[in-house]
């Protein structure tokens, strides 16, 4: 996934304001996080996320994801 559609953008950007989880895949393993924010690293997209559970900060890039989806 090299680009996310607008409709993607803005239901990241609801989770990101709602705080609510957003399942990302990536390389077969399932990541569900809190995003926190999505930014830009150099040339690249980042969501800057925590982990639900223990609250360990993890950044997830965009372009190395195969699937993002906001947990309902």
């Amino acid at each position: 996934m090299a680009q996310l559609t607008v409709a993607q953008y803005d239901a990241l950007e609801g989770a990101i304001r709602d705080g609510r989880r957003v399942a990302v895949w990536r390389r077969g393993t399932e990541y569900v996080v809190i995003p926190e924010r999505l930014a830009l690293r150099g040339r690249r997209e980042a969501i800057e996320a925590r982990h639900p559970v223990t609250g360990q900060p993890l950044v997830l890039w965009v372009d190395e994801a195969e699937a993002i989806e906001v947990v309902r």
